[in-house]
């Protein structure tokens, strides 16, 4: 029987929405979001908001959501100045709800 490769480790699948705070518009802070996603092997979205933050949902294997939220408070693109990172919706799903990482413009 065909198996998802994500389910054959022991490790929980979750999701978490974030919102990142500070200058993260216009300086790449989705392209490199996405790419760090992907490099991941996580699968979700992120979006400029009006606000001025940066927000979307992650999912994937617990140890390598916990790494992009790392990356994600930390890190951010070469120009961008991260001043909070915020969590939140953390829940363990059953399969992934999205397909790739994609940028919502």
């Amino acid at each position: 029987m065909f198996q998802n490769r994500s389910t054959m480790s022991n490790e929980d699948l979750i999701s978490v929405d974030y919102e990142i705070f500070g200058r993260v518009q216009g300086v790449f802070f989705r392209k490199y979001t996405q790419a760090e996603g992907k490099k991941l092997g996580l699968v979700g979205w992120v979006q400029n908001t009006g606000a001025g933050t940066v927000q979307g949902q992650i999912q994937g294997p617990r140890s390598k959501v916990i790494e992009m939220q790392e990356w994600l408070k930390s890190t951010g693109s070469p120009k961008s100045h991260i001043t909070k990172a915020e969590f939140k919706n953390e829940n363990r799903v059953d399969s992934l709800e999205h397909s790739s990482f994609k940028i919502v413009k």
